[in-house]
């Protein structure tokens, strides 16, 4: 067996010395991200403790759109730093990039292609990239992205344990986050329709507005009052006004996209705040609502209830909008404007 020269001993023990202070530093992070409970402080931590120990210039999260971890983040994350850090992208289009794989992937040509993973409106130089997958109940949930200036940082055939052990680690802990912010629902949700309730409504519409502005992308609203729901109750019983209700929400949301919040604000009234929307595509998606509630009436004790409901828009850059509260006001200003014109009749039944 040949020794090793003065110079090959130094080098190994370079890298061995490199490796020691790589692994305490994954595991700080690691167990900093271990105690955390819920969703703005999981991801806070992780980007910010990655930023801060490994120097990475370009730190964000992918989450599948159409996912587990979407749909709880949308509900429970309002840190703007974090969103900045974010990028929802669509399933086929994420297994195209990792290959399935959940296996650290490393590259450093064709960047061109990974811009599917870029949050919105960023354009970042980077040469090189590892995509770390996550994964939700063994589901591919989206990835932890780091991105370099250097086409040497993460240039594929370097050993990838440790960005594989990490995945794993935030894998675990974000199962462990999501289940506990599951507990947390019904304080956000309506408990008869499984919307939003109005105050988690509320915070989500403050997220949108501020990313609205800051991108100068579209958001709309819409105001949905029922119109004379008392008449069901008063005439089939309150039961079967839950039921109307529970089959407007359930439809409402089939229809809507999974970018859009939809929620309950208040009685037989609900809010749909629908992002990257211009006030003429909303007008649409109302036509649609309206026509596929005219075509399926409920049945109630032998009777067709063709549901009928007045709505209001309003769209960022409107007059008088500078805030997500008038965002609402507008809508339900133009909603009733539109109840006060509307003919004789013209209500559920």
């Amino acid at each position: 067996m040949r020794h090793m020269t003065e110079q090959e001993w130094e080098a190994f023990m370079d890298r061995l010395n490199e490796n020691e202070r790589i692994a305490r530093k994954f595991f700080e992070l690691q167990a900093s991200l271990l105690s955390i409970l819920n969703f703005n402080q999981f991801f806070d931590t992780l980007l910010k403790g990655i930023e801060e120990r490994f120097n990475v210039p370009y730190v964000w999260v992918s989450l599948i759109s159409s996912g587990r971890a979407t749909n709880l983040v949308k509900t429970f994350v309002a840190s703007e730093d974090f969103l900045r850090h974010l990028n929802f992208i669509d399933r086929e289009a994420f297994l195209d990039l990792t290959g399935g794989s959940n296996k650290p992937l490393l590259a450093n040509s064709g960047m061109a292609k990974f811009e599917r993973l870029l949050p919105f409106n960023q354009h970042l130089p980077f040469n090189s990239i590892a995509i770390v997958p996550l994964a939700l109940e063994g589901k591919p949930a989206g990835s932890i992205n780091f991105a370099d200036n250097s086409p040497l940082r993460f240039s594929p055939g370097i050993d990838t344990s440790f960005l594989e052990q990490l995945g794993v680690i935030v894998s675990l802990c974000l199962s462990n986050v999501a289940a506990h912010e599951e507990l947390n629902t019904l304080a956000f949700k309506d408990p008869l329709t499984g919307l939003l309730n109005r105050r988690s409504m509320e915070s989500a519409l403050k997220r949108e507005f501020a990313r609205a502005k800051r991108y100068m992308s579209p958001l709309s609203l819409v105001f949905i009052d029922l119109d004379h729901f008392k008449k069901v109750n008063d005439t089939y019983g309150h039961d079967y006004g839950d039921d109307l209700l529970r089959f407007v929400a359930t439809n409402i949301l089939e229809m809507a996209r999974q970018s859009d919040i939809c929620a309950r604000f208040a009685g037989d009234e609900f809010v749909l705040i629908l992002p990257e929307t211009s006030t003429m595509e909303a007008e649409k998606f109302v036509k649609r609502l309206k026509t596929f509630f005219a075509a399926n009436p409920v049945c109630i004790k032998g009777a067709d209830i063709k549901i009928v409901f007045t709505h209001g828009i309003s769209s960022l850059g409107d007059e008088g909008v500078n805030d997500a509260a008038s965002l609402i006001k507008k809508a339900d200003e133009r909603l009733y404007k539109a109840k006060e014109s509307r003919p004789e009749g013209h209500y559920l039944r």
